[in-house]
């Protein structure tokens, strides 16, 4: 599979998205740089990641800072040391608590194998992560796209890429999550470029910052 790991394949990929689309073209120009932002692969970045689901980054990143201090590590062991009223004390939500305690179980198990899932087709990939309760496509599709720099994933279910989509393509409203991903599927096999594309231009033409990932 080819991966998105440096710079120059974002460049490869943002020249073929621009000539396939003219309005990507005219986002290309107004995005300006559009970073790689990718993470090594494993159980602290899937945190990292369900952490930051539906809450702002501001709130997300003081989240991470008091999970990290309540575990000391970001890991699966760590993690499900704690007790419920621990994470609870952390500032996570009862859902986001039990998903990062069942990932750690299903790591430690052997039932999920978050570096062997970079290796895989994105939708083998994703029908792995999402089999345990509480990661949803959204959390895999970030996964694979910041952990395993999967090329063509796009997740569609993101409020700002559906955001950042009808602002630049000029669409009368803002898509939703199967009509982007309808709408995406004209730039494979760049999808994965085509997201951080629109999330540099929703933070440099929108003046906002959703990135799931620390820049």
């Amino acid at each position: 599979m080819r991966r998105i790991d440096s710079t120059d394949d974002i460049a490869e990929g943002l020249h073929a998205l621009g000539c396939a689309d003219v309005r990507l073209a005219r986002a290309i120009e107004l995005a300006g740089p559009v970073p790689l932002r990718r993470r090594p692969p494993g159980y602290a970045a899937v945190a990292e990641i369900i952490v930051s689901q539906m809450v702002s980054k501001a709130s997300a990143n003081a989240l991470w800072s008091k999970l990290e201090l309540a575990a000391g590590e970001i890991s699966p062991e760590a993690i499900l040391a704690l007790s419920p009223e621990a994470l609870r004390q952390a500032g996570l939500s009862r859902a986001k608590a039990e998903t990062l305690v069942r990932v750690g179980a299903a790591v430690l198990g052997g039932e999920l194998d978050l570096e062997h899932l970079c290796n895989l087709e994105g939708r083998a990939a994703i029908r792995a992560m999402t089999a345990i309760k509480g990661v949803g496509p959204w959390t895999a599709e970030v996964y694979l796209l910041f952990c395993a720099g999967h090329p063509d994933v796009f997740p569609s279910g993101d409020v700002a890429l559906q955001s950042a989509a009808a602002h630049a393509l000029g669409l009368d409203e803002r898509p939703k999550a199967r009509d982007l991903s309808v709408l995406a599927e004209d730039w494979s096999p760049w999808r994965g470029v085509a997201a951080r594309l629109l999330w540099a231009y929703y933070a440099s033409v929108m003046r906002r910052d959703a990135t799931p990932v620390k820049g």
